[in-house]
């Protein structure tokens, strides 16, 4: 039965619906002010239907901006806080760039000295290739001139994290209802959401968190949100105006289905995730003809949750107004966003540009509906607010799986407090200039 009322409805079952959630109404119960009990969440599909569901897991730290990082190095300690539910493996991270980013990425790795971030930096070409080659001796990728291995962070196994979370989540007394669509926000005189409309009922409420990942765009309206914003340089003071609010970006991910082993380290351990930019000429391992040669970037893992090598290359814009991009179906039930034969020529190419082991294995990529879509803010960092007295707004910008603490800090700022790792993620850090810096990657979202 859908109940008349619920204190708290959060939208969305994914990574930050049910984080938030969890820390939420652990902190009802510490307080003495309630319990999950007060708590539900609602999903028009089921649990980590989204981009949750289909989430490559990485958890890293390697953000150039110092915002970022903070906020990384919170969530990594969440993860690391129940590893065996969260099926979270922390097998590090390295960051393997060319000329054109190594500045950008020993700034990073000094501040991730500042903040207690364990890594190790390695500067210039040989010393690159040597360290790599004593964890892969057929390393061979070309432009490299540095590397930065984070001890800390790895990845962890989408839906199982999620069911495990929800489980914790369900056992605090939280309802999760799916099948379920929000149609409306219901507001009072003073612009307060007092219901959410739904499909089946309405559903009066004192709060509201939006965490709908691809779909924010679509709450964003219902809440009467701007469709663009103006935008101040930081530099020089010049405003932009009716820059559009999102952008959809499709996602580029897929599996190599070879034994997950092949790509243990050199003493037989799990590696690191690996995550290579550069700008040396890409060539086809099939027939050796030209990819690109403009600065390209892979990541990849072996992974048995994906049954082999499981990883992916930068997305691409889609060129369509938001109200003409067909959200669902979503991820690989989608007609229009799915991987194509391209992307396995230069995926597993660019493996086998990395590793000599992966040569000749582009007949064993699986030819899956693989990939999904997600929504990007104007910077294509997240945008973490309080849109109304009585309503949060979680839109990740597709940063959102390595995100599982930004659920604590929010749950945190529903209970009266001013959590500093949100402040920088205001909307009006837009009209304000406040921007974050932007990096030399070929990714949006480092």
């Amino acid at each position: 039965m859908i109940p008349k009322s619920s204190r708290f409805v959060i939208v969305g079952a994914g990574i930050h619906g049910l984080s938030t959630a969890y820390h939420l109404a652990q902190r009802l119960e510490q307080s003495g002010r309630g319990s999950g009990a007060d708590i539900i969440i609602l999903d028009k599909s089921g649990i980590c239907a989204g981009a949750t569901g289909i989430a490559c897991g990485v958890i890293r730290n390697n953000y150039y901006q110092p915002a970022m990082r903070e906020l990384m190095a919170h969530s990594v300690k969440v993860w690391e806080s129940d590893p065996e539910t969260y099926s979270y493996h922390p097998v590090g991270y390295m960051q393997i760039s060319c000329e054109a980013m190594r500045e950008d990425v020993a700034s990073i790795h000094e501040q991730q000295q500042a903040i207690g971030y364990e890594s190790v930096f390695i500067d210039g070409a040989a010393a690159s290739a040597a360290y790599m080659k004593t964890l892969f001796p057929d390393w061979r990728a070309q432009g490299i001139t540095s590397v930065l291995h984070e001890k800390s962070g790895g990845y962890a196994n989408n839906s199982r994290a999620m069911y495990g979370l929800a489980a914790k989540v369900e056992a605090l007394g939280v309802r999760i209802i799916t099948g379920i669509s929000v149609t409306a926000m219901v507001r009072d005189g003073a612009g307060a959401i007092v219901a959410v409309d739904t499909d089946q009922s309405q559903i009066s409420c004192d709060y509201v968190v939006v965490a709908a990942g691809p779909w924010v765009p679509k709450f964003w309206d219902m809440l009467e949100l701007p469709s663009a914003v103006s935008i101040k340089n930081p530099d020089t003071g010049v405003v932009s105006k009716d820059i559009p609010m999102w952008v959809y970006w499709s996602l580029q991910e897929g599996t190599l289905g070879v034994d997950p082993k092949l790509q243990v380290t050199e003493d037989g351990a799990m590696p690191p995730v690996i995550h290579v930019d550069t700008d040396a000429p890409l060539h086809s391992d099939e027939d050796g003809r030209l990819i690109t040669d403009d600065m390209w970037g892979i990541y990849y893992k072996p992974d048995f949750h994906f049954g082999g090598v499981q990883g992916g290359a930068a997305p691409f814009i889609i060129d369509k107004p938001v109200d003409e991009v067909a959200v669902d179906p979503y991820g690989p039930a989608s007609p229009e966003f799915v991987v194509g034969p391209e992307f396995a020529d230069m995926w597993v190419s660019a493996l086998a540009h990395c590793q000599a082991r992966f040569s000749g294995m582009t007949p064993h990529f699986k030819r899956e509906p693989s990939g999904g879509i997600g929504a990007f803010t104007p910077d294509s960092f997240p945008v973490f607010d309080e849109v109304c007295e009585n309503c949060f707004v979680i839109a990740d910008s597709n940063h959102g799986y390595k995100m599982i603490g930004v659920g604590d800090l929010v749950a945190e700022k529903i209970c009266g407090g001013l959590p500093e790792l949100l402040k920088p993620f205001r909307l009006s850090r837009y009209e304000e200039g406040a921007l974050h810096p932007v990096s030399n990657s070929p990714f949006p979202w480092s």
